[in-house]
């Protein structure tokens, strides 16, 4: 019943906003109902499909992307307490930068190809994720780091045996939230210039006022988000399943 409680919640919603469209008589084109946006899905099935293989592709090697350079400067940051104090500020600085304007200017650096959508999936997706570990790897318990160096275990070993387990809960936790934000990025990639994607068919259906295409788009978008984050929780899942076991203790 837990798991069927947002499922049930989600139905009602849906029943409500179609009741509300069909009794105000409102056009499909300023605001449609869900069984617009359902029907949009069948006669748009093909551009549709097309178009989040496209985006699909760039959330996923964006987010890859992002994951391995935030945990490479998440060691650096936690192994140099001079470059930690140096880069911290100007890492909490750069996400007052609405990734928005930051869009166009790669796009003009980088060409329309693909590499600016993947820069921008790693912009947005960076920060949480360096924040976490860096976080993650400075909170390991001393008292474990005190019983590494009473058995002789180097700097090395602590990092590689107490540190890094320690931090995978909070690394996880960052992956997590960046999995949300991925798709937003690529969208705002493929508006500053594409010619394929779902922020492209979002850009085309709006002069047309095809607004259940974009509606359509939207739910994809909400679901390569969703199934990404599944993703990641089932990988944290896998690889620690013993923070889970204390989580539900």
């Amino acid at each position: 019943m837990r798991r069927l409680s947002p499922l049930l919640l989600l139905a009602a919603m849906l029943g409500i906003w179609e009741l509300v469209i069909r009794a105000a008589h409102v056009a499909d084109y300023l605001f449609p109902a869900p069984s617009a946006i359902a029907s949009a899905f069948g006669s748009d099935a093909g551009l549709l499909a097309s178009s989040t293989l496209v985006t699909l592709r760039e959330v996923a090697l964006g987010y890859l992307l992002a994951v391995a350079l935030a945990l490479a400067l998440a060691v650096l940051l936690h192994f140099s307490d001079a470059l930690r104090r140096a880069l911290l500020p100007l890492l909490v600085l750069s996400q007052t930068v609405p990734t928005v304007l930051l869009a166009p200017v790669l796009a003009i650096l980088l060409g329309y190809g693909i590499a600016p959508k993947l820069v921008v999936v790693a912009i947005v997706c960076f920060f949480p994720l360096v924040v976490n570990a860096t976080d993650g790897l400075r909170s390991t318990d001393a008292e474990l780091v005190r019983m590494m160096r009473t058995l002789h275990g180097n700097r090395l070993a602590i990092f590689r045996r107490v540190e890094v387990p320690g931090a995978l809960p909070a690394i996880f936790s960052g992956a997590r939230i960046a999995a949300t934000y991925a798709a937003v990025g690529a969208v705002f990639g493929e508006w500053a210039g594409s010619s394929a994607g779902l922020g492209f068919v979002m850009l085309q259906a709006q002069p047309a006022l095809q607004t259940a295409r974009i509606f359509a788009a939207v739910v994809i978008l909400c679901t390569l988000a969703l199934g990404l984050y599944a993703a990641v929780s089932l990988a944290e899942r896998l690889l620690i399943p013993w923070h889970r076991e204390v989580v539900h203790a």
